[in-house]
C-alpha cells in the first residue's frame, strides 16, 4: 500500500471516528440523563421519524467560533443540532433536531446557520420541513449573535409559509424567542410532561406577578392543546407522536405546486350511507356527535382530526374521499350546540387557510345555531376574530362544497361556506332549516305585539311559529331561490360528494392582483 493510500485510509478512519463521536454526543452519561427523563436523543428521534436508513446529514462537523465564557474550550462537532434530509414513505422530508446533550440544545450562531441551511434546502427542493425541538433557547454566552440566528429562522419560516408544509415537534423545553418559530409553522405536536412552551418561564412569572406555577401548568402539552390552541396535538410518548407525524405527512403534498398523494381504496365511491338516517335527530335542539357523520362518509371511516382538544364546538380534519385528500370542517352539536365562537372561528380559519394553500379541497358540514352571544365574546373581539373564518373561506380558491345537515341560522350560516361567499356547490339534506334565526326566536320578534296583546298568547305564539316554519324554513326554501344547488338523500352523501369533487378537480380560480390581503386580526 502506497504512502498516499495509507494517508487516505487514515483520514477516512479519522473522519469515521469524528462522525461516530458526534452521533454519540458528550458520552454515555449524557445519553443516560436524556433517557432518564423519558426523552430520546436527536438521532434516535430522526431514526423513528424517517424511513430506515434514509437520513443524510449535513454539516455534521460544524463547530461554533465563539470565544470567552469557557466556550473556546468546548467546540463539539455539530454544535448541538442535527440537520439533514431523508424520506417518509419514500417522499423527501428535511429535518433538524436539537441535541439537548450538547449545550442543552441552546442556539448559537453556528447552530442557527445549520438550521438556516436546511431550511433553505427544503424551500429550494420543495419538500416539507420538520423540526424536533428540545432546546434551552438562545445561547447566552454568544449574546446578540444567538438572537440574530433566531431572526433568520423566523424570516425563513414566514417565507416558506404556504409554500412547503412546516411541522414543529415539541419534545423538551422551548422558551422565549424559541417559541415563536413553532408558532409560525403549520402544525405543532407536543409530548406530555417533557415538552413545554412559554415566552417567560415560571421564575420570571413569579418575580413579576407573584404567581407560583409549574412548568407544565404554565406551558405544558395539555395547556397548549386544550386551552391556548398553540399546539394542535398532544401525545403521551415520543414514539406515538412521531408515528402520527409520519401519518400527517402522508396526507400532505410536498409543496404548494403539487397535489396531496392519492391512495387507492377498496371503499366503494358509491357506498350507500344508510346509517346516516339514524345518526342525526330530527329535533334541531338535540345533540349528536358530528364525528359519527364524518366517519360514515369518508374512506374506511378514517380521518385525522386537527386540534381535537381545543375549540371542540367545531371539528377540522384531514381525510380521504375515494383516495383524494380532503379537508373537513364541521360544526359539532355535542359541544356548545355547535355555535361559532372566538376559538372555533380562529381554529376553522387557520385550517381553511392551510387547505387552500396546499390544494386540499374543502367539505363543510353545517349544523350551526349562530354565533355565541355574551359580553365576554363581544369584548374579546368576536367581530374581528369571527371575521377570520369568513375571510379564509372567501379567499379560498380550492374546490369548496358545503352541506347543510340540519339547522343553519343567521350570520353563522353565511360564514360556514355558504353559496353567497363562494362555495362551488351548496347542498342540503331534507332536514335542513336555513333561516335568519330559529322559528321560536323569529316569532317572538316579528309577532311580539300580537302575542302580547292576545288573550291566549301561547296559542298565538305556537301558531306563528308553525307559520314561520312552513313558509320560510321548509327544506326546499333555499333551493327554490338558488341558494342551495340540490337537496340530497342522506344515504347518497358519500357518492354525491365524491362525484362533485371529481368534477371540481380541474377548478381554476384567480384572486385579484395584489401584494396580499389584510386579514382580520
Amino acid at each position: 500500500m502506497s504512502r498516499t493510500t495509507q494517508s487516505l485510509h487514515h483520514r477516512i478512519d479519522e473522519l469515521t471516528d469524528r462522525k461516530r463521536a458526534a452521533r454519540d454526543g458528550p458520552g454515555a452519561a449524557a445519553t443516560e440523563r436524556q433517557h432518564s427523563k423519558g426523552k430520546l436523543t436527536a438521532y434516535e428521534r430522526i431514526d423513528l421519524l424517517l424511513d430506515k436508513g434514509s437520513f443524510t446529514e449535513v454539516e455534521q462537523l460544524r463547530r461554533h467560533r465563539a470565544t470567552g465564557f469557557g466556550l473556546e474550550h468546548k467546540k463539539p462537532d455539530g454544535d448541538g443540532v442535527v440537520t439533514g434530509w431523508g424520506t417518509v414513505n419514500g417522499r423527501t422530508v428535511f429535518v433538524y433536531a436539537h441535541d439537548f446533550r450538547v449545550f442543552g440544545g441552546a442556539l448559537g450562531e453556528a447552530h442557527a446557520e445549520k438550521i438556516h441551511k436546511v431550511m433553505d434546502l427544503a424551500a429550494a427542493a420543495g419538500a416539507p420541513l420538520v423540526s424536533l425541538n428540545d432546546g434551552a433557547g438562545a445561547r447566552i454566552q454568544e449574546g446578540v449573535s444567538a438572537l440574530a440566528g433566531y431572526g433568520g429562522i423566523f424570516r425563513r419560516n414566514t417565507r416558506a409559509s404556504g409554500v412547503i408544509p412546516q411541522i414543529s415537534i415539541m419534545l423538551g423545553p422551548c422558551a422565549g424567542g424559541a417559541a415563536y418559530s413553532p408558532a409560525l409553522t403549520d402544525f405543532v405536536f407536543m409530548v406530555r410532561d417533557t415538552a413545554q412552551m412559554f415566552i417567560t418561564g415560571p421564575d420570571v412569572v413569579r418575580a413579576v406577578t407573584g404567581e407560583k406555577i409549574t412548568h407544565n401548568a404554565l406551558g405544558g402539552a395539555d395547556v397548549h392543546a386544550g386551552s391556548s390552541g398553540v399546539a394542535h396535538f398532544a401525545y403521551d410518548d415520543e414514539e406515538h407522536c412521531l408515528e402520527e407525524v409520519r401519518y400527517l405527512l402522508s396526507l400532505l403534498p410536498s409543496n404548494n405546486r403539487e397535489m396531496a398523494p392519492v391512495v387507492p381504496t377498496d371503499d366503494p365511491a358509491d357506498r350507500p350511507n344508510d346509517r346516516l338516517l339514524d345518526l342525526i335527530p330530527a329535533d334541531p335542539g338535540q345533540a349528536y356527535d358530528v364525528r359519527d357523520v364524518i366517519e360514515e362518509i369518508v374512506d374506511d371511516g378514517e380521518y385525522f382530526e386537527v386540534h381535537p382538544l381545543w375549540a371542540t364546538n367545531i371539528v377540522c380534519a384531514l381525510t380521504r374521499l375515494d383516495g383524494q385528500v380532503t379537508g373537513i370542517v364541521a360544526n359539532q352539536p355535542v359541544n356548545l350546540a355547535g355555535v361559532l365562537d372566538i376559538e372555533a372561528s380562529e381554529k376553522g380559519a387557520r385550517f381553511v387557510q392551510f387547505c387552500d394553500a396546499f390544494n386540499i379541497p374543502l367539505v363543510t358540514l353545517v349544523d350551526v345555531p349562530g354565533f355565541l352571544p355574551g359580553v365576554d365574546q363581544e369584548h374579546n373581539g368576536i367581530i374581528r376574530r369571527g371575521a377570520k373564518l369568513l375571510y379564509a373561506y372567501c379567499n379560498a380558491t380550492v374546490p369548496r362544497i358545503s352541506l347543510v345537515l340540519r339547522k343553519a341560522y343567521g350570520g353563522a350560516y353565511i360564514v360556514m361556506d355558504s353559496r353567497s361567499i363562494g362555495a362551488d356547490l351548496a347542498l342540503a339534506w331534507p332536514t335542513n332549516e336555513i333561516a335568519v334565526m330559529g322559528a321560536e326566536g323569529a316569532a317572538n320578534v316579528v309577532f311580539r305585539r300580537e302575542i302580547n296583546a292576545a288573550d291566549a298568547p301561547e296559542a298565538i305564539r305556537q301558531k306563528r311559529i308553525k307559520e314561520y316554519k312552513d313558509e320560510l324554513m321548509h327544506p326546499y326554501y333555499a333551493a327554490e331561490r338558488g341558494l342551495v344547488d340540490d337537496v340530497i338523500d342522506p344515504r347518497e352523501t358519500r357518492s354525491v360528494l365524491i362525484r362533485s369533487l371529481v368534477m371540481l378537480r380541474t377548478k381554476h380560480a384567480d384572486l385579484p392582483s395584489r401584494k396580499h390581503g389584510n386579514a382580520p386580526q
